[in-house]
């Protein structure tokens, strides 16, 4: 790679938000969730997720805006 391309690569990098999974006993919750979604319903999954102090941001990202999910991490 080119300097301008580190440049631009870090940039982008920067520029980016940087969210990290912290907690691996909520992120199995949040993905259980979306599983009671795809299998049952948004009604049942939103009540899962309530029912384990999922914040309410995050329930409806998750449940109502799928794109903006994050990927499953490799853990």
């Amino acid at each position: 790679m080119t300097q301008s391309t580190h440049q631009q690569t870090a940039l982008l990098l920067q520029a980016a938000p940087q969210y990290e999974r912290r907690d691996g006993r909520r992120r199995d919750i949040v993905n259980h969730g979306i599983s009671v979604q795809e299998s049952g319903n948004t009604r049942s999954a939103l009540e899962y997720l309530k029912a384990h102090d999922i914040d309410p941001q995050v329930i409806e990202r998750v449940l109502l805006e799928p794109n903006r999910r994050r990927t499953p991490s490799a853990i």
